[in-house]
């Protein structure tokens, strides 16, 4: 009997290898709607967007290794239902396929707009190697971008477009960019990164709609209008829970899973941004945009599904490049209450530490690699905080 595995992003190509790591001799089946086998998507805004990445390098591993591997790769299929009772997937070409262990990794799709003149042609979104194909398309020198949304992917896409002399206009609805992600200090440092390379930011400015014939020409927000040659939409993703829900599985912002990665359905086991899980060292549950939570829930859920009896338990981190920057994150900053700076921010090599109680919860490093990779050992630790913000301080000496 075959492990079947729905959906084929980062966490079904990291499960794929992972169950032949833990010895699974029998048929895989990763099921995925899209036109290509595992890919990563951090590039398509950055490298691939750029040009600088082409498309063999934006997949997980080479075609060659499923053909090596034994693992079948079902593209352009989506699975349409599960039956739980009776251990089959059937996809939207009428096939069924049992199975002895399912894995449901079906990530999330993009939050799309739904105001007036949202259907005209020149209006893009960002999650797919599609929409990156043709996205540049429309890319051109000396055309006008406008970015709906300052988060962190509208962000990466501003970066690559102005170098490439588009003139750029970011559109956020918040107070401040990266609001939701990160602290007054940090959107205020990329406000100034971004405007100072020649983007424009609109902050507390909401789209109310686009006008154009056939084509966008300008986005519209109330009383002032922003013209367009093209648009990309950045607004978040919605977990795909969908084929799941209908199944009877549990789901509440995401499939619901333990922290072995099983579902509430027998033998059927969930990993990637599709899930809610619990999170032990963070003392709650999440649903996380993360790719190194989709490839370590992977490799937990293969894991189990061959016997194991591993737990999930991880810090959060997660990762952006803008222009010549690597900003690096491990845990939240909003669980901290006192931030200590470490580094220059005006050279753009410093990290913010962020502690509760005089105890590590989470770090933003920016250029600052050897920060970010000692902070990952810091969290949880009681530290000094002047020692914390002294350069001359051995981070490692900390550790203890």
């Amino acid at each position: 009997m075959a492990i079947v595995i729905v959906g084929a992003g980062h966490a079904a190509g990291q499960a794929s290898a992972s169950l032949r790591q833990e010895g699974f001799e029998d048929e895989i089946i990763i099921i995925g709607d899209e036109a290509h086998i595992p890919y990563q998507r951090p590039p398509l805004s950055k490298a691939y967007l750029s040009g600088e990445q082409g498309i063999e390098r934006v997949y997980l591993r080479p075609e060659k290794f499923y053909q090596d591997k034994n693992v079948t790769v079902k593209v352009n299929t989506s699975v349409t239902a599960i039956d739980t009772g009776a251990k089959t997937v059937t996809t939207d070409a009428g096939e069924t396929i049992a199975y002895e262990k399912l894995l449901i990794a079906t990530g999330g799709r993009v939050r799309k707009l739904q105001i007036p003149g949202s259907d005209l042609a020149g209006i893009h979104y960002l999650r797919t190697i599609a929409d990156v194909d043709a996205i540049k398309g429309d890319f051109g020198e000396g055309k006008k971008l406008v970015i709906v949304g300052g988060g962190y992917i509208g962000l990466e896409v501003a970066s690559v477009a102005v170098k490439y002399g588009l003139e750029v206009h970011v559109l956020e609805m918040e107070e401040r960019i990266l609001q939701r992600v990160t602290t007054p200090e940090m959107s205020r440092f990329y406000h100034q990164l971004h405007s100072g390379r020649g983007v424009h930011i609109h902050t507390a400015t909401m789209v109310s709609g686009f006008s154009g014939d056939g084509h966008v020409s300008a986005v519209e927000c109330g009383d002032q209008s922003f013209p367009a040659d093209l648009v990309i939409v950045g607004i978040g993703i919605i977990p795909n829970t969908e084929v799941a829900e209908a199944a009877g599985i549990e789901c509440d912002n995401g499939i619901v899973v333990d922290d072995h990665c099983r579902t509430s359905a027998p033998d059927v086991y969930a990993a990637g941004d599709c899930t809610n899980h619990p999170n032990p060292l963070l003392d709650r549950r999440l649903r996380l945009e993360s790719v190194p939570n989709a490839m370590e829930q992977a490799r937990v859920a293969a894991a189990n599904m061959t016997g194991g009896d591993k737990i999930y338990a991880s810090i959060p981190w997660f990762w952006s490049d803008q222009y010549e920057l690597k900003l690096q994150m491990v845990g939240f900053s909003s669980d901290g209450d006192t931030q200590v700076i470490r580094g220059d921010m005006d050279a753009n090599e410093f990290a913010v530490f962020y502690l509760k109680d005089g105890r590590v919860v989470a770090a933003d490093a920016v250029n600052s690699p050897k920060e970010f990779m000692i902070c990952k050992q810091l969290i949880g630790k009681a530290v000094d905080a002047a020692a914390l913000a002294d350069p001359d301080t051995d981070l490692k000496s900390l550790i203890a």
